[in-house]
């Protein structure tokens, strides 16, 4: 038989174990000195943006016409009534001091609330409103000179600039937290599984080296696919979880092998043959399921999707070569040293009743099981159906952050929320005043703004609605609609913009995309399935089970975040989750394939296949999925709305897929295909005498991927 090239490479690595090692430090050292002296490009708002509103903005930018970056002081009272003299003279000497800055291009006149609360004082940065963030020191250093100034007043300031920095900061503190929870927590699931601390560890050092070298490597992927403020929790969120499964599956393998007698170096091979083909084929689908969302046509995702299907590929990676070289090199110091209690219950050879326990209905009546199960997972799925799916807004902006905190007095003193529509127009020089005359006819009393050459004009309109209602989205409607009309016969180019267009923009994009993305990753799914098992059948029973386990997942975070908790469900996440789930998924979808596939080449029944392939990878799969709700459930914590629902969503998928669809869903329906499970392989006529190496070979790894 032809050897792939996943089993030529772990063989060297097993002849070979401390070379193998040494390489793969080599390789996570260079990876981190190119994060080290690679600057990370990051996402500007220009490319982050969709649809008509970013065609508006670049044009826009292109004139010279982007407005600068905002800040705002505001000045209130810490007890009792502002004393608005007061007030006022600090709003001058914080108007002083700025207008001295070279960050500042331009300081407005003092604003005082209606009912005399408050007194706010516009600022207008100068430079690019992208790397504002960057150029904020020196106005806050004027803020809190002014504030020492006059402490019976709260000075603060508060924009887009210092909101963007303070979310990132917020984000990084996240995401530092999530690292140190996430480290004992998985090697304390792993303590349990294996009993040993060497054992445990490993699976946790291959998930770190993957998370640091995929780190690395990002630098690079940026500057092709420019990173969000996102990228780094999602590669670690994706690299523990990969990375420990594959060591998981690969460790509880060698163990089991060994334990039936095989000699060191043949539970290694067996371990490479079996687990090692279950991580090729489950990291395929990962990485397919990822790609699906470059199908959105958004630098979000695409970024996401880029960066998730790199740390697949450096675990795969490590899962090839440097674990199979630890299982040879350490051989039966992985048992070392051992935890008495938990040493002795991971290695009790007594035989297990939960699980038989479990299974029995699935056995005994397949189509009744299947039958409640899946109705009882489509109940669950049903608030889904009412989900209402927004952009996070203000109120969804963590308060933990001082200048979301700062905002929300700004808003509560300054109520305007009316929205803002831009209009914005490319045409030769010569027809400016053609131009203006027909946008004058859309709205006398708006704004117009015209570029340096003449060639771009722009038209603010405020309205009366609300921004972001559904009368400001009809507005939009409205004049992109008539524009056309409006402009015929001066060759122009057009675009209406601001935030309630980009909000329209971007959820118009994922619902345009939606049935695309899911509809690859569930075709490319099911390919990698055929490829792999040679079967039709089981690739429509992944397809079905993938569905109800996300449309459950979806179900419980409409109930949570909506129903219950009175607010939305953030736009993208559907669409994202269903992706990551239709890839981890298959990590130990693939696994239980795997061993039933060995088991009916052995000559079981179909139905004992089922049983005993579920059962006995029912401590690793347990493991696998306990470590991954672990890894998600961490981002709950967070204190962004959009990785709360994350988190919920990939949990509670991840925990109905190993305790509902693998227990129940699974074994009914393969109960029910019987020997049809494998059709049209020939799976299920193959038999072989021995479970010895070459029949593991053999009948496992049929023409690989």
């Amino acid at each position: 038989m032809k050897i792939s090239l996943n089993r030529a490479v772990a063989r060297w690595s097993i002849r070979r174990p401390w070379t193998a090692v040494g390489l793969w430090l080599a390789f996570v050292a260079g990876c981190l000195a190119i994060g080290a002296f690679v600057p990370a490009r990051t996402a500007t708002a220009l490319e982050t943006g969709v649809g008509e509103a970013s065609r508006a903005a670049v044009m826009l930018r292109d004139a010279g016409l982007t407005a600068g970056a905002t800040e705002s002081v505001l000045i209130t009272a810490r007890d009792g009534v502002l004393d608005l003299g007061l007030a006022r003279t600090a709003a001058a000497a914080a108007s002083g001091r700025m207008s001295g800055l070279a960050e500042v291009a331009q300081v407005g006149v003092p604003i005082t609330a209606d009912d005399g609360s408050a007194v706010l004082l516009p600022v207008v940065m100068s430079g690019d409103p992208d790397t504002a963030a960057d150029r904020l020191a020196p106005l806050r250093a004027a803020t809190t000179g002014v504030a020492a100034q006059f402490p019976a007043l709260r000075i603060e300031q508060a924009g887009t600039a210092s909101l963007t920095e303070g979310l990132a900061a917020l984000s990084a503190g996240d995401l530092g937290r999530a690292e140190v929870i996430s480290l004992p927590v998985t090697l304390l699931i792993l303590l349990v599984v294996f009993g040993a601390l060497l054992a445990a560890g490993v699976p946790v050092l291959l998930g770190l080296s993957a998370v640091a070298a995929s780190l690395g490597l990002s630098a690079l992927v940026s500057h092709l696919l420019p990173a969000t403020g996102t990228t780094s929790a999602m590669v670690l969120l994706m690299g523990m979880a990969v990375g420990v499964d594959y060591s998981l599956f690969y460790v509880k393998r060698y163990r089991e092998e060994r334990a039936r007698s095989h000699g060191h170096t043949d539970a290694v091979t067996v371990a490479v043959e079996t687990s090692g083909h279950s991580v090729l084929v489950s990291g395929i689908a990962v990485i397919v399921a990822m790609l699906g969302l470059f199908l959105v046509r958004d630098a979000t995702f695409s970024s996401l999707a880029a960066n998730s299907a790199l740390v697949v590929v450096v675990a795969m990676l490590g899962s090839m070569t440097v674990l199979p070289a630890l299982l040879a090199g350490l051989g039966r110091a992985m048992d070392r040293p051992r935890i008495p209690v938990l040493w002795r219950l991971a290695t009790s050879t007594r035989t297990p009743w939960f699980w038989p326990a479990v299974l029995r209905p699935s056995l005994r009546r397949p189509l009744l099981t299947l039958t409640v199960v899946v109705l009882g997972l489509l109940a669950v799925a049903a608030p889904a159906l009412d989900m209402t799916l927004r952009a996070p807004d203000l109120g969804a902006l963590p308060r933990a952050v001082p200048e979301v905190a700062t905002l929300h007095r700004i808003t509560a003193a300054f109520p305007d929320d009316r929205a803002a529509h831009q209009i914005v127009v490319a045409a030769d020089p010569a027809r400016a005043g053609a131009v203006e005359q027909r946008l004058r006819a859309l709205d006398g009393a708006g704004v117009i703004r015209t570029s340096a050459d003449r060639s771009v004009q722009e038209l603010t309109l405020t309205t009366a609605a609300e921004a972001g209602t559904p009368a400001a989205r009809r507005q939009v409607t409205e004049l992109r609609r008539r524009l056309p009309e409006t402009l015929h016969g001066l060759d122009a180019t057009w675009a209406v913009g601001g935030e309630t267009a980009t909000d329209m923009d971007y959820a118009a994009n994922l619902d345009r995309a939606l049935p695309w993305v899911a509809g690859f990753i569930l075709i490319a799914t099911s390919a990698v399935i055929i490829v792999a098992f040679r079967s039709l059948v089981l690739a429509v029973v992944t397809t079905i089970s993938n569905l109800l386990s996300a449309g459950a997942a979806f179900g419980v975070i409409t109930l949570i975040f909506q129903t219950i908790g009175g607010g939305y469900v953030v736009s993208f996440i559907p669409l994202f989750a269903f992706a990551v789930l239709s890839g981890l998924s298959m990590d130990y979808h693939v696994f239980v394939l795997t061993r039933m596939r060995e088991l009916v080449a052995e000559g079981l029944p179909a139905r004992a296949a089922v049983a005993r392939g579920i059962t006995e990878s029912a401590g690793t799969v347990t493991g696998a999925a306990v470590v991954m709700v672990s890894v998600f459930s961490i981002f709950i914590l967070g204190h962004g709305i959009e990785f709360k629902q994350l988190g919920v969503g990939l949990s509670t998928a991840i925990l109905i897929d190993a305790l509902v669809i693998r227990a129940l869903v699974l074994p009914a329906a393969l109960t029910l295909c019987g020997r049809w499970t494998w059709w049209p392989s020939r799976a299920a006529t193959r038999t072989a005498p021995a479970r010895d190496v070459a029949t593991v070979s053999a009948a496992l790894v049929s023409p690989p991927l």
